[in-house]
């Protein structure tokens, strides 16, 4: 006897529909065969469907050959979230369960041993891979249900034991109805707990520099001494950046829930701020293993990329990085298949100037070498700065700063300033397809980007002097571009030029004194 059910299968942040079809035939012996290129976890799987199905008080068959085929079977399929519909399938054939019970739903789960339903990963995708492929309900994991459930179109049923799914599919749907979550609760956004700008004292450059790159999206270096206080600001950024849009906040999470870092948070509702250790290697950073997985990279989609000491990274880590930041996704290709993964972040540096950290230092002579200091700033390369928007420098806090009464600017104010400016960009580039003025590409630089005679002739004697590259000069006009949006001003100027040349602190040979 032949009974199929339908599942899903992740692939990168989506979801590809499964047919589990399970036979019993006849035969001497108790058989169990698993085809379609399961990994080793689906092929364990009739030690756990077995001992749930005893365990909670069905019969399982003594003689016959149970075959589970996975359909297509074209790629390799991986993890332990077909046990639950393998055992319902069982459950169909020998009779407790009817067979038309289940043919409308897409069904996941691992069981363990006593029949209870354990968490999977990927609930989000697969309800919206499900939505999209005409399904009304999905039964689930309980722990996985109020994550799937943000999906508009969809009713998704908790599934806590064999047992208790039995009885729901068999109609009892009222002692189990589907799972509702409320969006407004989810985005209900505090900043309670947020590190707030007013404990920074000193630093207004790098504090305006930080907001410019906020309302933008724009990558910024921050270059400073030891304890001048670039990771103390950097970790406040959460704090002014815009709030995310649901579906930024549906692709986020997708990806957080692939990975299985959502915990008791249903969706991913602030932006994420990533601040991976330099030893990382780049398969962390851009993902990998044989079957791809997202790395730091694509976690902190639509939100912040933190590297701390950028020069201690290794290099070929930190030249990974060229893709993401310039297409904002990033390709893994490996012999079973390709996939891409988004990877739309920010990415805020810190470094210091030489390997002692005092290079230019007004308190403090710096022990290094010229060739220490040039070895040193290599380790990052010119393509890769090219990228950065914003090189600023973060000198040390003199005692009168520190010791000064009144604290700097709330990061509410600064956080107004960043959304107003914002959502002007949302609002110019609503046909475009783009939310801030780093996504822009040559031709709407173009077209947005135009600048008064008096900005032109700053620009140009910028270029002469500074022999800027021509990505530089696109990146300058960019940030011109949210400076304007900051001064509430359609036309950019020469003041507004002039502060984005300001932020290029490399390109203004900031290591002239070695």
């Amino acid at each position: 006897m032949l009974l199929k059910i339908h599942s899903a299968a992740v692939l990168g942040i989506k979801a590809q529909m499964i047919d589990i079809e399970v036979n019993l035939s006849v035969s001497m012996k108790q058989c169990y065969h698993v085809v379609g290129l399961p990994d080793t976890a689906i092929k364990e799987s009739d030690k756990r469907v077995k001992a749930a199905i005893h365990n909670c008080g069905f019969d399982y068959p003594v003689t016959g050959q149970i075959t589970v085929n996975l359909a297509p079977a074209d790629f390799k399929k991986e993890g332990s979230c077909y046990d639950l519909p393998i055992a319902l399938a069982v459950l169909g054939i020998v009779g407790p369960l009817r067979a038309d019970a289940i043919e409308d739903w897409l069904i996941l789960g691992e069981l363990s041993l006593d029949g209870r339903v354990r968490p999977i990963r990927g609930a989000l995708p697969i309800a919206l891979s499900a939505r999209d492929h005409g399904f009304d309900r999905i039964l689930l994991p309980a722990d996985n249900t109020r994550e799937a459930a943000v999906v508009d179109g969809i009713e998704v049923y908790p599934a806590h034991s064999l047992t208790q799914v039995v009885d729901l599919l068999h109609g009892e749907v009222e002692k189990f109805p589907p799972v509702v979550v409320k969006r407004e609760e989810l985005f209900a956004r505090t900043n309670n707990g947020l590190a707030d700008f007013s404990d920074v004292k000193g630093q207004p450059s790098a504090k305006r520099a930080l907001e410019v790159a906020c309302a933008g999206g724009h990558n910024i270096l921050l270059i400073g001494p030891p304890g001048a206080g670039k990771t103390m600001l950097a970790k406040r950024i959460p704090s002014i950046i815009p709030e995310m849009t649901f579906d930024e906040a549906l692709e986020t999470t997708a990806i957080h829930s692939v990975c299985g870092l959502l915990d008791e948070q249903p969706i991913v509702a602030t932006r994420p701020f990533r601040a991976p250790h330099h030893t990382i290697s780049s398969a962390g950073l851009i993902g990998g293993t044989s079957i791809p997985k997202p790395g730091e990279v694509s976690l902190a989609n639509n939100g912040v990329l933190f590297l701390d000491e950028l020069p201690e990274f290794q290099r070929n880590v930190l030249e990974v990085l060229r893709q993401p930041l310039e297409d904002g996704t990033i390709t893994i290709s490996r012999a079973i298949r390709s996939l891409s993964f988004p990877a739309r972040f920010i990415l805020v540096a810190a470094m210091n100037p030489c390997p002692c950290g005092y290079l230019n230092s007004v308190l403090k002579d710096c022990t290094c070498s010229p060739s220490q200091v040039h070895r040193y700033l290599t380790r990052i390369s010119g393509p890769l700065l090219d990228r950065i928007d914003l090189h600023v420098d973060v000198p040390e806090v003199k005692y009168q700063e520190l010791t000064a009464a009144p604290k700097g600017e709330k990061s509410s104010l600064i956080a107004k300033r960043v959304a107003r400016a914002r959502n002007r960009q949302l609002e110019r580039y609503k046909k475009d397809g783009v939310v801030c003025n780093a996504q822009i590409r040559a031709r709407q630089i173009q077209r947005y980007c135009v600048l008064d005679p008096e900005a032109k002739e700053t620009l140009e004697k910028a270029i002469r002097k500074l022999k800027l590259s021509a990505r530089a000069y696109d990146r300058i006009l960019k940030v011109s571009r949210t400076i304007a949006d900051l001064d509430r001003s359609s036309k950019i100027q020469s003041p507004h030029v002039a502060e984005a040349i300001q932020y290029r602190s490399l390109d203004r040979n900031y290591w002239d004194g070695i």
